[in-house]
């Protein structure tokens, strides 16, 4: 699972990172408004963590506009204000949920899951699942029923971000940007060749036909026909 959190305190910045990243999160971070705008507006993340009082943006603003563009990626506020008018002023926006600052990590945590569960993203075991499929992070590996799939490191990463976004038609630069990052030395192509490398690894099980090719624009996860 990918987040992005924007927080212009680097301390606090950098301890928010090490703790979900000892729950196995892939963690993009921001300084600043701006620079988080940025990033959320790839949508290859599966939480943003933003902090309100941000140089150059605020993250109210940031909310606002990624809203506004039809983006509903599950949005926690970071916010040192506990006043109702400000609590009122996040969730309007279209936040999800706040953390009042000073803050217990078990209860950030604890947050994060319950907004992702209220999405639809992960079941009370912390799974992600749709229709007879299912990844469990646990064990780092994807099953149909409960039967395992012996997924590569990348068809992990590849199969989760299909499940995050199920039935929303992802482009081949999204899916390239979340599975291999910013910064390699191969072309989008390599999606194609892992999109049938994880078809084939569903066929025997017949469930090959939810993964759906998006002529010209790129893939969605879907039941539907």
């Amino acid at each position: 699972m990918r987040m992005l959190i924007v927080e212009d305190d680097a301390g606090l910045r950098d301890a928010v990172v090490t703790v979900f990243e000892e729950e196995s999160y892939q963690v993009d971070t921001a300084g600043d408004g701006e620079e988080g705008l940025l990033l959320a507006e790839q949508g290859i993340h599966d939480l943003l963590v933003l902090d309100i009082m941000l140089p150059s943006l605020s993250g109210i603003e940031i909310v606002k506009r990624l809203r506004k563009k039809g983006q509903t990626v599950p949005i926690l506020l970071l916010t040192a204000r506990d006043s109702v008018a400000d609590r009122v002023k996040g969730l309007d926006a279209g936040a999800d949920d706040y953390v009042v600052k000073p803050f217990a990590v078990q209860e950030l945590l604890a947050r994060a899951r319950a907004v992702l569960r209220r999405h639809g993203t992960l079941n009370p075991e912390g799974d992600i699942s749709y229709d007879r499929l299912s990844l469990r992070p646990k064990s780092h590996d994807g099953y149909v029923d409960d039967q395992p799939l012996k997924l590569t490191a990348k068809e992990y990463k590849l199969l989760e971000f299909l499940l995050m976004n199920k039935e929303q038609i992802l482009t081949r630069e999204q899916i390239f940007d979340r599975v291999w990052g910013f910064d390699v030395d191969t072309s989008s192509s390599v999606v194609d060749v892992y999109l049938h490398y994880l078809r084939k690894k569903l066929a025997p099980a017949g469930c090959d036909h939810l993964l759906r090719t998006v002529r010209g624009v790129g893939y969605m996860l879907s039941g539907k026909s």
